[in-house]
């Protein structure tokens, strides 16, 4: 089944009204397909990336988090932690590059079969749709709907505070069964900069809506958030 028509729809309208100070979306400056094509850096133990999580609406800062492979093998372990060393769920990814657990949205989410981090094929051209389902952690009897659509728009120069990437810049829109059946419609939309030279996203922004089942409305916005590189090793 195709992502549905309002899911393009929904997505165009997904920007920040705000009562505070809003943050602008992230951009670049776009440029030509870099020649040759960089090469997407290996995962080793010890390789660190670390990001600050800010509220779109807002513009405040909800937390800094360093993110750090702690073991590579079959699958791909990455550690997460704030600045005042509270842990986080880890990433699991396997093979590299394939999201096995997510811990990036409100819940963790496990994905099976897992879903591409970021395109394919590192070309301006290329789009694609994946299908599979995923249950929230703790709950592995729970298989639900995700379908994504994911499309490259283009490469760029983007400076962001760990300094300035040229990077493949692609969209992800989801549409998704939510584990709580009074949400119906559930998407999501992401904007992502992929630097291959890190092995890793600098820049991503993400937001979300729903409708109530059995309501007739406007949809119910979700958090609007974005994440920018503040440093990495």
């Amino acid at each position: 089944m195709k992502l549905s028509r309002r899911t393009f729809i929904t997505s165009a309208a997904l920007a920040p009204v705000a009562c505070g100070i809003p943050l602008s979306y992230e951009h670049g400056t776009p440029v030509a397909t870099p020649k040759p094509l960089p090469i997407i850096r290996p995962p080793q133990v010890g390789q660190e990336w670390t990001y600050i999580k800010k509220d779109v609406f807002n513009g405040k800062t909800l937390e800094v988090i360093t993110e750090q492979i702690a073991s590579v093998g079959q699958s791909i372990v990455i550690n997460r932690a704030t600045t005042d060393g509270g842990q986080l769920p880890s990433e699991i990814q396997g093979p590299w590059g394939t999201i096995k657990t997510d811990p990036q949205w409100p819940h963790l989410m496990e994905f099976n079969p897992g879903l591409p981090l970021w395109p394919l094929e590192l070309s301006v051209k290329w789009s694609k749709q994946f299908d599979t389902k995923y249950a929230d952690a703790g709950y592995p009897e729970s298989k639900l709907g995700w379908q994504e659509y994911m499309s490259v728009q283009g490469w760029e120069s983007i400076a962001v505070p760990a300094g300035e990437f040229i990077a493949l810049r692609f969209q992800n829109l989801i549409n998704f069964e939510s584990s709580d059946p009074n949400k119906v419609d559930c998407i999501r939309k992401e904007t992502i900069w992929f630097a291959p030279q890190i092995g890793r996203w600098v820049a991503r922004e993400a937001s979300g809506s729903y409708q109530i089942q059995g309501q007739v409305g406007p949809v119910i916005l979700e958090g609007s958030y974005q994440w920018r590189l503040a440093s990495y090793k």
